[in-house]
């Protein structure tokens, strides 16, 4: 097996074994082209915050890695910027996703829960990822945004085709940024023309009313992006999390007995198993030395997210999961400027996916031997995560 079917098929072995060998490696990065690996905390932390790695793809050198190539109404997004446009883009959302908002829509996300739980009825079996981890995340971000019910059935099959694509379907990929792009152009002008109280028609607002703050292909981009990393990586954090429990069920049990750990568990459930593999690649903007490695400007930095947070040196035996752990610092919604927007409406809706899911199923239990994962460097997504259910069985 090659490097990059290890960090696909057994990535913590792989970056463990990275990370032990030296903390900068060059490697073959998720595109096939050269790439810098960073595996250590502490220079995955500070390289997220240095102002000198750049995620403008203007700064990357010809041959470099630059990630998924989108169109420009999908592209000029907050993933692909630095400061002031980054500063200037990030307030103009930010307001939507702030502790005392994201309070607010704790109840919603609950009723949403409950109303996915009761729909499986009082025991059998699911694909608890179709059934409950998919669908919460995508009706709070689409009620968040104001998308209607029925364009949200596509969405998920076009994220599934961007973040691990099937190399046996080669135009899969390329005909799910057509349709996004499509969706994303017919729904701001049907928010032109009938606004609404939810985050895009006030986005929509800002720009008709000031276009210096927001442009045609910015607003387009936003969209998409909130949409897309606030639906997928909270789908992967929430079947993360539940299969980890479900691999320790005197953890779960714990839980269950007690919800108000939950919060705490969340934390250590995303440092362990966070959605991200990988942060978004960067290119210096000068010539960087980190950890006494010279990358040379315009070459691909990748910051491995989930062996920094199994790094021993910050983590003692990271690989186990315990909820007696402090794991604030963890970098599983990365740091600095670029830390995730929607951080607080993740951790919400995990927190309340698990308790509701607990709270109602007394017994829980995986229906299948191994996981099946998406073949990804990127992200550590579940395919399906089929389970058994039922009510609390008696006692001895």
């Amino acid at each position: 097996m090659d490097l990059q079917d290890e960090l696909v098929n057994q990535p913590y072995a792989a970056y463990r074994r990275l990370r032990e060998a030296a903390p900068v490696q060059r490697i073959t990065g998720p595109g096939g082209e050269p790439a810098w690996l960073v595996t250590r905390y502490d220079d995955v932390r500070a390289a997220l915050a240095d102002p000198r790695l750049s995620l403008d793809k203007r700064n990357a050198a010809e041959g470099s890695y630059r990630g998924l190539s989108l169109p420009p109404a999908l592209d000029a997004n907050l993933l692909n910027m630095d400061p002031p446009d980054h500063t200037r883009l990030r307030r103009l959302v930010g307001r939507a996703f702030t502790p005392h908002r994201v309070a607010e829509l704790r109840a919603p996300i609950r009723r949403t829960a409950d109303d996915l739980l009761d729909a499986l009825g009082p025991h059998g079996r699911t694909d608890l990822i179709t059934a409950y981890a998919a669908p919460l995340p995508i009706t709070v971000i689409c009620d968040l945004l104001g998308v209607p019910d029925d364009h949200r059935k596509d969405f998920r099959a076009w994220t599934t085709e961007l973040i691990s694509p099937d190399p046996a379907r080669p135009q899969a990929a390329k005909q799910a940024v057509v349709a996004m792009l499509g969706f994303f152009t017919e729904l701001i002008a049907h928010k032109r023309e009938h606004p609404a109280d939810d985050l895009l028609s006030d986005l929509i607002a800002v720009r008709d009313t000031d276009g210096d703050r927001l442009g045609e292909d910015e607003l387009t981009s936003l969209a998409f992006l909130i949409l897309m990393a606030g639906y997928e990586n909270t789908v992967q954090l929430i079947g993360n999390a539940v299969l980890a429990l479900l691999d320790r069920p005197e953890l779960l049990d714990a839980l269950r007995r007690d919800p108000s750990g939950i919060p705490r568990a969340v934390e250590e459930l995303a440092r362990l198993e966070g959605p991200a593999l990988l942060a978004i690649r960067r290119f210096p903007t000068e010539d960087v030395t980190i950890a006494g490695v010279t990358v040379p400007a315009g070459e691909t930095v990748l910051l491995s997210l989930s062996a920094a947070n199994r790094d021993p040196g910050r983590f003692p035996d990271p690989d186990r999961l315990d909820f007696t752990r402090d794991a604030t610092g963890h970098l599983a919604l990365g740091h600095g400027i670029h830390y995730c927007l929607g951080a607080p409406l993740a951790r919400a809706e995990t927190e309340i996916a698990l308790e509701a899911l607990l709270e109602r199923f007394g017994s829980l239990e995986p229906a299948a031997p191994e996981p099946r994962w998406r073949p990804s460097m990127r992200a550590r997504a579940l395919v399906e995560l089929p389970v058994v259910y039922g009510p609390a069985r008696p006692r001895d």
